[in-house]
């Protein structure tokens, strides 16, 4: 399993993960939509190189980005058990690896 990121940010959130941007952000979206019990609270993008996404899912907000080749994973609450972190990994290591 990979290790955790512990990067916290000036709003408080927490940097967790960062994934291979391997496939084009259409296809993340959809694979997102396939998360059981998540809901999708925000997809912005400009169709070409960069996307932003928000999720909510367990009772957490998560949001991702794409950035130097990588999707970045950031958690609301740096507080997230890591069981949930763990289920986001896997979940997206399906579709990324």
């Amino acid at each position: 399993m990979s290790d955790l990121l512990e990067n916290k940010l000036n709003d408080g959130s927490r940097h967790f993960i960062d994934m291979p941007e391997v496939v084009f952000f259409d296809d993340f979206y959809d694979h997102t939509e396939e998360l059981e019990g998540v809901k999708i609270t925000e997809f912005i993008t400009d169709g070409v190189i960069g996307m932003w996404l928000d999720f909510e899912f367990r009772g957490r907000e998560f949001s991702v980005t794409n950035q130097f080749g990588d999707y970045w994973f950031f958690v609301r609450d740096p507080e997230c058990p890591e069981e949930i972190l763990f289920e986001i990994i896997e979940h997206y290591r399906q579709l990324l690896d």
